[in-house]
């Protein structure tokens, strides 16, 4: 297993995660060669939670434009965890 710190890169606060969080769903940027069983493994050693599941998807780069020149961001992965039912995650509590 790789340090669970070199897995999630940051968490992902926007009006949509905001939402899922109510519902014990917690939403982050996460290492793109990472599987599902290292995304859990990170989650409950760095937070001390039990996750019930795990939901991946990867997010394709966007052309971006400045002037005549034409660029790609970077692809990326986004997790979506969900935890047993009544823990929260304290980052997000703020």
């Amino acid at each position: 297993m790789r340090n669970p710190y070199e897995v999630l890169v940051k968490p992902i606060i926007t009006e949509k995660s905001s939402g899922l969080m109510s519902e014990g769903k917690y939403t982050f940027r996460v290492d793109k060669t990472a599987n599902k069983i290292e995304i859990k493994y990170a989650v409950e050693s760095i937070f001390k939670v039990d996750v019930t599941n795990v939901r991946t998807m990867n997010m394709p780069g966007k052309l971006k434009r400045q002037g005549k020149t034409k660029g790609m961001t970077s692809a990326w992965k986004k997790a979506v965890v969900t935890l047993k039912s009544g823990q929260t995650l304290p980052i997000f509590d703020e």
